[in-house]
């Protein structure tokens, strides 16, 4: 599985999904921008070189010779965690200028699952008819956007709520509470 970390609040979502993946014992691949790499020491009290080391493998972002940038590279499903407006925008419109958006591009192409954990709010027109161009082709567009009905007491557990719910969406077993289940 390939995991882009773009530089946009959340910071905390991907490294504690990379956390659980890692515990799972499902390999990763890890590409993180610029950007995401000051939003670590910004949001969160890890190093880069820490966040690193939850992948198997990892790419710089510059890298359009890496193995994520071919359609013949097999990767069965990617996600952007946190997803920036501006990488949303530029896999939208084929603007695949780094690794991360060409690797999107691919998966577009090759028809396999793209998930983008997007982050802003409120949305404006453009975000919104972004997403739904995306959409229509079968991009997985996911707002982490809180239950309450788990009734949380802190940030950490509204996080693994929202981390259990992508790992739904990627066929991965989690034990969250589900609507209905008491």
């Amino acid at each position: 599985m390939l995991v882009a970390v773009t530089g946009t609040s959340g910071i905390h979502l991907a490294i504690r999904f990379l956390e659980i993946l890692k515990k799972k014992g499902i390999k990763t691949e890890l590409i993180i921008s610029k950007n995401a790499e000051k939003i670590v020491s910004i949001e969160t009290n890890h190093n880069i070189s820490e966040v690193r080391k939850l992948a198997d493998k990892n790419y710089e972002v510059h890298d359009l010779l890496a193995p994520p940038a071919s359609g013949s590279y097999k990767l069965d499903s990617m996600i952007i965690i946190p997803c920036s407006m501006k990488t949303l925008s530029a896999i939208a419109n084929g603007y695949a200028n780094n690794l991360i958006t060409r690797a999107a591009d691919v998966m577009i192409k090759e028809q396999r699952k793209l998930i983008l954990i997007v982050r802003e709010t409120p949305f404006s027109v453009i975000h919104l008819e972004n997403m739904l161009k995306l959409a229509k082709l079968g991009v997985i567009i996911f707002p982490p956007i809180p239950s309450y009905y788990i009734k949380p007491k802190n940030l950490e557990e509204l996080t693994e709520f929202t981390i259990g719910r992508i790992l739904d969406q990627i066929g991965i077993e989690s034990n969250i509470k589900r609507w209905g289940n008491s």
